[in-house]
């Protein structure tokens, strides 16, 4: 026999423990499983690994239920005496017995050939009595890969010590989402995301910062500190501000300060603030007359100018506007301009400022300080978004037809998603456009949010990978598990997960389903086990890396 052609050994060599047998079940349904004498049912848990070695080949699966059978259905009706620990142990693994349903992810094959090629997609089902063992970590590995230039570390598999890793360059192909109810660790997975995003080089991130958690520090539920990206990557991320004395009160030195003039403010930015400002339908197709009329750069500065009753009444019959739709938009720019960061003329354009960043290779954290009123977030996230996807469209058809390189991959991470992509402005908005493009023009989002059911179900069919922590509500349960296959089982598993530290991850950037708990972030060890220095080793590399960015 070959080298490529002998099979590996068997599991018991391995390390493994072996769990128990399939006795019964099919490729839709799943298989049952009966556990082994030895084998604690308390010890299973939904959402585990386990493999199964067949006649030919292995396979790894997912426990996605748990119960208890009987040989005797009198057992039930008649119990025998608990009290008596003799009996229990008798009829324990013969009379009584735990099941496991599995559902097959994956087949792994046996010989060494079928194991350099990986994991392939299951098309059969293990023969009767295969044995079923605890997954060791070559075969977490095989599906999930090791830590490389392209894989990150995200967590570990429930029960194992196996690192799972997920493949960035796939992750940020298309649109991904972070999902959670509140207190989760929806945060932090995002933090680890982001991280690992720029360790490997997959894209460049523009994150939409509302509550200041990824910029220079956070804070963890138990409320101690954890490092953002500038203390992790100072030359390789800048922090932006709008709001300049929130910032260098928590002792961030930013890098730069965001003002809107209000000639930047396009009739489009003003439609997706509709509901938010209490606007009317005419009050927003009002906004595009006094657009004509004054120019799409003075519109906002003519709309909000004093002048007399008589001009008033002048200029609405020349617009063809009704009054009453005129004070109620006036009413709504009046809160736009309480804005602190909104001013007559900006003399530094944030985009512009931005974009230069992104081309270096910098990411950029844009910072709301104690600015997180709804109109605030949502104005300058589509605003900027808006500009920053026009700019990277025409850089990329013009590499294209250049024959060039495209521009470096945007990762856009958002917080609050249902705002930008719920069912009622999805079509409207650049979010929904980009979501829908996947990458077209090297711009992808990264969504977070504790509402899933209120983003449109369409975006959310095109979100390529999903990073799901606890959720306890039906309505996004369901949504976020939208046109997935095999979702029932899915749902069981996803309405167990323990309240923090653990995430169902599915979809592009995984070959199967896989439930972590997600690794250590915020302490020595774990930024070291991220390959960072902390510390005394960290203040040398930043000054280090601070006489670079001077001296380069």
């Amino acid at each position: 026999m070959t080298a490529e052609n002998q099979l590996v050994p068997e599991k018991a060599e391995l390390g493994g423990k072996r769990l128990g047998m399939v006795v019964e079940g099919s490729l839709s349904m799943g298989l049952k499983v009966r556990l082994d004498r030895s084998t604690f049912v308390e010890d299973m848990s939904v959402g585990r690994y386990v493999t199964i070695r067949g006649q030919k080949d292995y396979f790894l699966g997912m426990v996605t239920g748990i119960e208890l059978g009987a040989a005797d259905d009198r057992l039930a009706s008649s119990p025998l005496d608990a009290a008596d620990p003799f009996i229990v142990e008798a009829v324990a693994g013969s009379a009584t017995y735990g099941l496991l349903h599995v559902t097959p992810q994956v087949k792994l094959g046996r010989r060494a050939i079928d194991l350099a090629e990986g994991a392939k997609p299951v098309k059969t089902v293990p023969a009767h009595f295969s044995a079923v063992w605890e997954s060791s970590q070559r075969d977490i590995e095989l599906v999930f890969g090791k830590e490389d230039e392209r894989r990150f570390y995200l967590g570990t598999p429930l029960d194992m010590e196996t690192q799972v890793c997920l493949d960035l360059v796939e992750l940020t192909k298309r649109s991904n989402g972070v999902f959670g109810k509140s207190g989760t660790g929806k945060t932090f997975l995002t933090r680890l995301l982001l991280i690992g995003i720029l360790q490997k080089g997959a894209a460049v991130n523009l994150v939409f910062d509302m509550h200041s958690e990824y910029g220079w520090e956070g804070r963890s539920e138990t409320n101690y500190k954890v490092k953002g990206l500038k203390q992790l990557f100072p030359s390789k991320t800048a922090i932006l501000t709008l709001d300049e004395e929130s910032t260098r009160r928590r002792k961030v030195s930013p890098d730069g300060v965001v003002k809107i003039g209000y000639g930047e403010i396009e009739p489009e930015d003003i439609e997706l603030l509709r509901q938010t400002l209490n606007l009317t339908e005419p009050s927003v197709q009002a906004v595009y007359q006094f657009s004509r009329e004054f120019g799409r750069d003075g519109w906002l500065s003519g709309l909000l100018a004093r002048r007399s009753e008589e001009e008033t009444t002048g200029l609405l019959a020349r617009l063809n506007v009704h009054e009453s739709t005129y004070r109620n938009l006036l009413r709504g720019m009046e809160r736009l301009r309480r804005l602190p960061f909104l001013v007559d003329e900006a003399s530094h354009l944030p985009v512009q400022r931005i974009m230069e960043y992104l081309d270096r290779g910098v990411n950029v954290v844009l910072e709301f300080g104690r600015v997180t009123s709804p109109e605030s977030y949502i104005l300058v996230a589509n605003m900027l978004t808006r500009r920053i996807h026009e700019q990277y469209v025409e850089r990329t058809e013009k590499a294209l037809g250049e024959g060039r390189q495209p521009p470096r991959p945007l990762v856009i991470t958002l917080e609050e998603a249902h705002r930008f992509l719920s069912h009622e402005v999805a079509e409207q908005t650049i979010f929904g456009r980009i979501a829908r493009e996947m990458r077209k023009y090297n711009v992808t989002l990264l969504v977070i949010d504790q509402r899933p059911s209120g983003i449109d179900e369409e975006v959310m069919s095109q979100l390529g990978t999903k990073i799901t922590c606890l959720l306890d509500n039906e309505r996004d349960i369901d949504c976020v598990l939208t046109g997935v296959a095999g979702k029932s089982e899915l749902k069981g598993v996803l309405a167990r997960l323990e309240s923090k530290q653990q995430a169902l991850i599915f979809g592009h950037a995984v070959p199967v389903p896989v439930v972590i708990r997600t690794r250590e972030y915020g302490s020595a060890d774990s930024y070291r086990g991220l390959g960072l220095a902390h510390g005394a080793d960290a203040k040398r590399r930043l000054g280090e890396e601070a006489r670079e960015v001077w001296e380069g």
